[in-house]
Parts: C-alpha cells; sequence; structure tokens
C-alpha cells in the first residue's frame, strides 16, 4: 500500500475541473477563501485511501471528497455545480505524475444547509482506483 499518489490525484482533479467548460468561472479550491462574501466554489477535500495491490503490483483505492458550498439562495445553484463537478470526473481519464488511474466513479452525496440556512453544501464522494 502506498500513499505515494495522493499529491498527483489531488493535482490531476484540480486540473480536471479547472479546465471543465460547464464549471468556468467557479473557484477550485482546497481551503476555505477568507472573507464573509463566499459565492459558489468547489473544495478539494479529505480523503481515505486503502491498500489495493495484489500480485500483479502495488495499488490503492482513494475515497476522496469534493465539496460545492454556495451563499446563493436555495439549493439550485449548488446543485447545478456539482452536478457539473461529477460530470467533469466520473469515468475521466485523468492522468497522473504518480500511478496508473484504472477507474474514478460516484460514490455518494450529502446536501445540508450551513449557517441557519445561509449557505449551502454539497458533499459529494468519489472513488479511485490507482496502480502504482
Amino acid at each position: 500500500m502506498s500513499y505515494q499518489a495522493a499529491a498527483a490525484l489531488q493535482a490531476a482533479v484540480y486540473d480536471r475541473l479547472s479546465g471543465f467548460p460547464a464549471l468556468a468561472g467557479v473557484s477550485i479550491v482546497d481551503a476555505v477563501p477568507p472573507g464573509a462574501a463566499l459565492g459558489t466554489f468547489v473544495l478539494i477535500g479529505p480523503e481515505q485511501v486503502v491498500d489495493q495491490s495484489d500480485k500483479s503490483g502495488g495499488g490503492a483505492e482513494h475515497r476522496f471528497e469534493v465539496a460545492v458550498i454556495s451563499d446563493a439562495a436555495g439549493f439550485l445553484a449548488a446543485k447545478d455545480v456539482a452536478g457539473a463537478v461529477s460530470a467533469a470526473l466520473v469515468d475521466a481519464a485523468l492522468v497522473l505524475t504518480t500511478g496508473r488511474l484504472v477507474s474514478i466513479s460516484f460514490l455518494r452525496a450529502t446536501a445540508r444547509r450551513l449557517d441557519e440556512g445561509a449557505s449551502r453544501r454539497i458533499d459529494m464522494t468519489f472513488r479511485a482506483r490507482i496502480e502504482l
């Protein structure tokens, strides 16, 4: 088992989301931006990694979260962006600088209100299988 492809996966996810036409104008970050007016942005978040090595070689399964956070009224804006994130990542042919992406798929999503309803957050979990 190895965690060595984690940074490469995050960089590839960032590149894919940043260049995806349906997400043009949406900030892609890995830390919540400071300031009161958040707008709508995509946050590349935490991950869990489990060993997927076998007789043919090393490998790992990365379960990583991507969140959409929005201070727009209602869930519609956040759901539109979340749908674009999902379209960008599911079955994407990401090129990694370390390892080889075998597959990437959607696992689940949770949508909720934050700050007494002032903002919305949709947390999506994706699974990436990487051979090392």
